[in-house]
């Protein structure tokens, strides 16, 4: 059975993570992905570690767990972007693909006649995709730009913590997760556009776009009645309950976000009183009187443990969950049963965890084909095949220091 992208080449120029985050994805899905390394250093992230992957004595490798989440599937090609040679040999490789995704800062690649504009003249169906922190425009467009510094500006981190504390960033990068899937999103309507219309087209995907499209409610909020909205350690500003609550060993998830939840969660608390209190009985009522209502319901809560409250609140029809960690996220029965931990046969580390891709297709389910590549390991089998170069060229160009 073929991937749904089966067909479909991409030539990856991006590295450290929403770049090599959306190339993953396409690679799951089918497509063919050639991932173009620096000789010598590659991808950042091969070296964002300790943890690193290990060999089967538990020596670590030279290969960092931040490089192999966001790698499997792809094919690594080691080539000096510098190097007139090594220039030559990526426009050849693009006049071979369907899509080029890279992340360098706006105008790097113009330098190596490697833009949109050169790479076009060469093949006008190439659909090109660049992300950067701030896009290709604006009074930002020359700023270096990482997921951290998009929560800034993007408002994410005013939002993010408790009132009494600092603000904070999202434990993973987020952003950079959010714009991978949004540029995924944009890649495929452009092959969309390209199968009706033959025309590949550019594609400007920004970190901070994304951030603010990740506002949400709390922007429109914003915007339709000016409300600012601030750090409330993870409560939710226009539903009451759905926040986080103490138990006697632990914290459970409660988001009852409608009146009928509500009132089934008062009847399994054994509080039913606080339902039909005049405080509490519709949604608004109970966002004004937040306070009073966390303490009565976390009163109660404080008097079970957290399996036993989330097994019957979750059977009353109360959205209900326990706060995981991440060694109890994996053992999880859902998440086991569902496939999200993942083993694939690793060249150093022999089978290597991963974390599944989420996408469940029916007829076409993703293809899990090879491991995070080693830096370089496909060079020679990339370029005879698809440039047609001899062993002794290929040689050669090593030894010219373009690959």
């Amino acid at each position: 059975m073929s991937g749904a992208l089966a067909g479909i080449r991409v030539l990856d120029l991006s590295r450290i993570l929403a770049g090599p985050m959306a190339t993953q994805t396409l690679a799951d899905l089918g497509a063919e992905v050639i991932k173009i390394e620096r000789p010598g250093r590659g991808d950042d992230t091969r070296a964002w570690g300790p943890p690193f992957v290990t060999d089967a004595q538990g020596r670590p490798g030279t290969d960092s767990a931040y490089f192999v989440c966001c790698n499997r599937g792809k094919q690594s090609v080691t080539v000096d972007l510098s190097h007139p040679e090594g220039q030559a040999i990526v426009r050849a490789l693009a006049r071979q693909c369907d899509v080029l995704v890279e992340n360098y800062k706006v105008g790097d690649l113009a330098r190596f006649g490697l833009a949109y504009e050169d790479l076009r003249a060469l093949d006008p169906r190439l659909v090109y995709c660049s992300i950067t922190g701030f896009g290709q425009t604006g009074p930002y467009s020359e700023r270096p730009g990482y997921d951290p510094v998009a929560q800034a500006l993007g408002g994410m981190m005013s939002i993010t913590g408790t009132s009494e504390g600092p603000p904070q960033r999202v434990g993973v990068a987020v952003v950079d997760v959010l714009t991978s899937t949004w540029s995924v999103i944009a890649i495929l309507a452009a092959l969309r556009h390209r199968d009706i219309s033959g025309e590949g087209q550019y594609i400007d995907m920004s970190l901070l776009d994304v951030q603010v499209s990740t506002l949400v409610n709390v922007a429109q909020n914003y915007l339709s009645a000016g409300l600012v909205s601030e750090r409330n350690g993870g409560e939710h500003p226009n539903v009451m309950p759905s926040q986080s609550f103490a138990c006697a060993d632990g914290r459970v998830m409660l988001a009852a976000a409608n009146d009928l939840q509500f009132t089934r969660l008062c009847q399994t608390l054994g509080i039913e009183a606080v339902a039909a209190d005049a405080r509490f009985a519709t949604n608004s009522a109970r966002v004004h009187n937040r306070a009073e209502l966390a303490h009565l319901l976390e009163q109660r809560l404080l008097t079970g443990n957290m399996v036993e409250w989330e097994s019957r609140l979750n059977a009353a029809g109360v959205p209900c969950g326990r706060i995981n960690d991440i060694a109890q996220v994996f053992a999880d029965p859902q998440v086991r049963h569902r496939g999200m931990r993942i083993g694939m046969e690793h060249p150093v580390a022999g089978v290597l965890p991963l974390v599944g891709n989420p996408i469940d297709l029916s007829a076409t389910p993703v293809e899990y084909r090879c491991a995070p590549p080693l830096l370089g390991q496909h060079t020679e089998e990339v370029l005879g095949r698809l440039l047609d170069l001899t062993p002794q060229r290929i040689e050669a160009l090593r030894a010219a220091g373009a690959i």
